[in-house]
Formats: C-alpha cells, sequence, structure tokens
C-alpha cells in the first residue's frame, strides 16, 4: 500500500516544512546532556494535570537532572479544541516537540507526515504492548507514536436499582439473564417515570453498535487482499446480525429520545433516569462527580462490570486511550523521545496503574485484571476492536456513515437495504 497524503487535518504545505525543519540541528545530538541547552515543548491533555500532576513533575525533574540547561515546557491541552489548536501550529512555526493524541487521531496525522518515527526498542516493555495500542501507532510496518494508557468500555449500572428489581446487586453475567434483570428492573421503575431506560442505548451510539457487530464475528470494513482495497463488511451477515440486535436493544429498553449519541448518557444515569449503560470506565466516576454535572448521592452506588454480549460471551469492548508522539517538525526529536520514555517507563505506568488508569502493556495490566475497581475493564482490553486501519478511515465523515445507517433503522429503513448503502460509502470513502 502506497503512504497517502490526506487533507483532513487542513495542514496545507506541510510536508515541505518538516523536510526543512525535521531533525536535531547543529549536531546538538552529539553534544553532552549537561551543554544542550534547547527547549522542548510537550502538549498533554488536562487528564494528566488533574490526575496524576506529580507524575509530570517527577519525569521533568528526572529529565532536568540529565539535561539541566533543557527547558521543559509542558502545556495542557482541552480535548474540545487540541485538534485545531494543534493543526494550526503544525502549519506555523510555534509547535509542540511531543504531543498526545486519541488513538483515534494518530493515523490522520502518520499519514500527513507530521509525526516522526520512533524505535520501539527504546521504551519500556514495548515488547508487550496492548496490540490495541501499539496498531494505532504503526504504518506500513514503521513506528510513529508511543502507547500512553488504554481505556475500554464497560457496563456502568446502578446497583440498587438492580437490586430492587431483581433482589441483586451484582450485573448478571450472561446477556440472557441481563435482559431478563432489565426486563424486571423496568417494570419496578416505569411505575413511576414512564421515561426511564432500564437500559439506556443512544440509537446513534455507534462505538456500541459495533462491539455488537464484533460480538457476532462481523466488521465494519475488511481489507481484500486481490484488489489491495479495503471493502464495507456492514452488509455481511454476521454485521447485519450483531446490528440488528444492537437496534432491537435501543428500541426495546431506552424510553428517551432513541435517536441522540452517548454525549450524556452519563448524565442520564446521574439524573436517575437509567440503571445500566455502557461506557467508558471512567464515567463511572463523572455519574457521581458534583462539579461535573453528576450526582454525588450517587457515590458507592454505581459498580462496573464487563458487558455480557451474544452467544454466552463478553461483548467485545472498543479499545479506547492515548498515544504519545515527537513531531517531524521537531528540531530536538531526540530529547523528545527520551521525554516519552521516561513519562512511559515501567516505574512510570506503575503511577497511572497506582490511579486505576490502564497502563500501556500486558505486564502491567494483569495485575488490575483482579483488583476489584479496574477488574471489569482491565478485561475488556485484550480481546477489544478498533476501527479499521485504513489510509481512508480518518475523518467525521466515516462516523457519520455509521451514525446515519442506525439512524435510518430506527426510522424503518431494513437492515438489509441501510447496510448496503452503507458498505458503498464506506467503499468510497476508505480508499480515498
Amino acid at each position: 500500500m502506497k503512504r497517502k497524503l490526506i487533507a483532513a487535518i487542513g495542514v496545507a504545505g506541510m510536508l515541505m516544512s518538516v523536510a526543512a525543519c525535521g531533525g536535531d540541528g547543529d549536531d546538538n545530538a552529539s553534544k553532552d546532556p549537561k551543554d544542550r541547552s534547547e527547549n522542548l515543548t510537550v502538549w498533554l491533555m488536562v487528564d494528566a494535570q488533574s490526575t496524576w500532576p506529580e507524575l509530570v513533575k517527577d519525569v521533568n525533574a528526572q529529565f532536568n537532572k540529565k539535561y539541566p540547561k533543557v527547558k521543559v515546557n509542558v502545556q495542557y491541552q482541552q480535548w474540545a479544541d487540541k485538534a485545531k489548536k494543534l493543526d494550526t501550529s503544525l502549519g506555523g512555526d510555534k509547535f509542540p516537540d511531543v504531543v498526545e493524541l486519541g488513538n483515534t487521531e494518530t493515523m490522520q496525522y502518520i499519514l500527513n507526515g507530521a509525526l516522526a518515527e520512533i524505535d520501539p526498542e527504546k521504551y519500556d516493555n514495548s515488547g508487550t504492548w496492548i496490540k490495541g495500542l501499539k496498531d494505532t501507532c504503526t504504518f506500513e510496518g514503521k513506528q510513529f507514536c508511543v502507547p500512553y494508557y488504554a481505556g475500554a468500555r464497560v457496563a456502568v449500572y446502578n446497583k440498587d436499582m438492580f437490586k430492587a428489581g431483581t433482589g441483586s446487586d451484582a450485573l448478571p453475567q450472561t446477556e440472557d439473564e441481563l435482559l431478563t434483570a432489565l426486563d424486571k428492573v423496568s417494570a419496578e421503575y416505569t411505575k413511576k417515570d414512564k421515561r426511564f431506560s432500564s437500559l439506556y442505548l443512544p440509537g446513534r451510539y455507534w462505538y456500541a453498535a459495533m462491539s455488537y457487530v464484533a460480538g457476532y464475528g462481523g466488521s465494519i470494513a475488511e481489507y481484500d487482499e486481490g484488489s489491495k482495497e479495503w471493502k464495507g463488511n456492514l452488509s455481511s451477515p454476521e454485521s447485519q446480525k450483531g446490528i440488528e440486535h444492537f437496534v432491537n436493544l435501543v428500541k426495546k429498553y431506552n424510553k428517551a429520545d432513541q435517536t441522540k449519541d452517548e454525549q450524556d448518557h452519563a448524565n442520564v444515569m446521574a439524573n436517575e433516569k437509567a440503571a445500566l449503560i455502557y461506557g467508558n470506565g471512567w464515567e463511572a466516576g463523572s455519574v457521581v462527580d458534583g462539579a461535573n454535572n453528576g450526582n454525588p448521592k450517587l457515590e458507592g452506588k454505581i459498580g462496573t462490570a464487563g458487558m455480557p454480549g451474544p452467544n454466552g460471551k463478553a461483548l467485545p469492548s472498543f479499545i479506547g486511550g492515548s498515544d504519545l508522539a515527537v513531531t517531524a517538525k521537531s528540531k530536538v526529536t531526540d530529547l523528545g523521545e527520551e521525554w516519552i520514555s521516561m513519562f512511559t517507563s515501567e516505574k512510570s505506568q506503575e503511577v497511572l496503574a497506582s490511579k486505576n488508569i490502564l497502563p500501556n502493556n500486558e505486564k502491567q495490566l494483569e495485575p488490575l485484571k483482579s483488583k476489584p475497581e479496574t477488574a471489569a475493564v482491565a478485561n475488556a482490553v485484550p480481546d477489544a476492536w478498533f476501527t479499521p486501519i485504513a489510509p481512508g478511515w480518518t475523518s467525521i465523515e466515516k462516523e457519520e456513515v455509521l451514525e446515519n445507517m442506525l439512524l435510518e433503522i430506527l426510522k424503518g429503513t431494513s437492515v438489509a437495504d441501510a447496510t448496503k448503502k452503507a458498505d458503498a460509502k464506506v467503499d468510497e470513502l476508505i480508499n480515498k
């Protein structure tokens, strides 16, 4: 497959800038570390500032012990506008040397030549990096970023509501048992509130829908060796079964607006309008966080567990998380690489694990699989699925294809017709 350039991040002329600016100019890399006097700009997301600031401080101290004259400037970014700010900076002359990227963002920057290639051997536990994260950093056999931490979606549920409906505050372990429990919870709570959803599953929640697709052995697209192109696979029998299963759950259990996405589902649970949502592990905290529209009265009442899926198996989760990369325009790529190496070292990952954040590797993930606070999400990570690792799957257009397909089915279009139409759109977009 030839390396393609796309316009998704709108950095016109960036490759020319990369060629002119990349690398460690003036042979600074050969200098004694104590004589280095450059600046290193690091963009981290605000999560690090609020949840593990001591790790950032300790790594900077470790880095400055080796490079006492190098100034490390850590700038914290918000997810809402990070991409726009990064695109603008990469098109100019003030840009970060190290940047944190959500794992769904990395491919578009790799394809635009915005990230420098890295050597995995320079990083701790690279041999056991979680595959779903490592894959998002890899293109044509080369590595362009370093896994930072992982995430996965799990069942987030109100223990009191399940106990009131079923007599037990534990989430059932099979889907058949779960659906029976949801029926009982629904019967208990819809007496007073007809808009109560025992399972609040929004209709445009394509991450959840594709988890059911994966549960039946389907996928969004498959790479065809014969044509050397990606082909939409949503109309395959397996994918159709998963989509139909998802839509049936939405129609039966979501008593609110079925055409919404999942952006406010933690808030719906916080308002006690839902007994169960399928969300990121951290969203259990959002439900009770009063500072962010949560409900502190539910503290201790919200549990997490693996989400039961079809055919007696756990529901496959979408692999989430963040990666760290050195920008190709950086003039201090070696310093960027070393800072990332320190920030993702085994010692650093231990700090994340102590805060119930999933580390970037299987070795350190293992103990969290049996820790009550992390067992559900840690066990969901190894078999998690991801969107196609394809050059064309990089823009919001592709997500809209999936959302529109689901909406059409909810409005009455047959699964067969909607998935056939979606496959044609996927074929058109994914091979751009």
